[in-house]
């Protein structure tokens, strides 16, 4: 059985906040974002959506475009580190709202790396023959865990959703090769404090990122007998332009290959991959019979990266 992605979605506030709207409220300015994370603007959820609003909004987008009916789906998984409340989960309250009366749902918790834990969870549940359906969304309003007096982290964070139906496909076609991995002692350069707010250790975190994003992508293409120059499209995690060029380079990877959102965006957790592949699928830049790589890390420390041949 081939598995993979028979429809993806992602929803966006309508919110826009600049750098020079950032400029009013703390010691920044827009030349100094630019060029240290690649970022002209993010969208932020005004106080009436939470995170569940907007994964219901790009789950309802991936359904239409699979053809699947919310009745179909086995089961919701979704990452998040934003949830609306500790529990009932995110994905509880869309299989609810979606009437997906038929599926189980849990959310998951791997910060930045979490939709493609989703997704090799989602692979390895119907590879089982457990489920036919899944559907794997990344969601995340960050805005309510961003400290918007430190200048290094609040310019970086943006708000939003993306989704992905997994799948039978047809045969050659689907999720090839993945990774997953995680290294806890690192937990300390990325997390929550007591306060609620994300604290970053931006010089290791930068280290680890262009160390591990290339590593995790040669690593899913090597185990499938192809090499980085059979990579068509590369949909990175958009934490830092500088850390996507870095990764970028290293792989030997055109520009025109690769993801970018960020400037649009900002950085959306475990939201950025999906929302990125969702984009580039409607705007034609992933083809049928393409390679694609996704690759993400996050706060964890954790990574993961799947490699996989586009088509339904």
């Amino acid at each position: 059985m081939s598995i993979g992605i028979l429809g993806t979605g992602h929803y966006l506030p309508t919110n826009v906040v600049t750098n020079n709207d950032l400029e009013k409220i703390v010691d920044t300015n827009d030349e100094w974002i630019r060029t240290r994370t690649g970022i002209l603007e993010r969208r932020l959820a005004t106080d009436d959506i939470d995170t569940s609003d907007m994964a219901y909004h790009a789950s309802i987008e991936a359904l239409k475009e699979a053809d699947v009916k919310a009745a179909d789906i086995d089961l919701i998984l979704v990452a998040t580190v934003t949830p609306d409340t500790a529990f009932p989960s995110i994905a509880c309250l869309i299989q609810d709202r979606l009437g997906a009366v038929n599926a189980a749902a849990m959310d998951i918790g791997a910060a930045c790396a979490g939709f493609m834990y989703g997704v090799i969870t989602a692979n390895q549940f119907i590879a089982a023959g457990t489920y036919k359906n899944v559907l794997v969304v990344g969601t995340e309003k960050l805005s309510k865990i961003t400290d918007w007096t430190d200048r290094s982290t609040c310019v970086l964070f943006g708000d939003g959703a993306g989704a992905a139906v997994i799948g039978e496909v047809s045969e050659g076609k689907g999720i090839l090769s993945f990774e997953l991995g995680a290294n806890g002692a690192g937990g300390k350069e990325l997390y929550l404090n007591k306060e609620d707010h994300i604290i970053m250790n931006g010089r290791e975190v930068f280290k680890f990122a262009v160390r591990q994003m290339p590593e995790s992508t040669i690593n899913v293409v090597e185990k499938i007998g192809l090499s980085r120059d059979d990579v068509d499209y590369l949909v990175p995690h958009q934490a830092n332009i500088r850390i996507m060029e870095a990764a970028r380079e290293r792989l030997g990877i055109s520009e025109d290959k690769m993801a970018k959102s960020i400037e649009r965006f900002g950085n959306n957790s475990s939201a950025s991959i999906p929302m990125a592949l969702s984009e580039a699928v409607k705007e034609g830049k992933i083809k049928d019979n393409d390679l694609v790589v996704l690759v993400g890390f996050g706060g964890g420390l954790t990574w993961g990266a799947v490699a996989m041949r586009w088509g339904r």
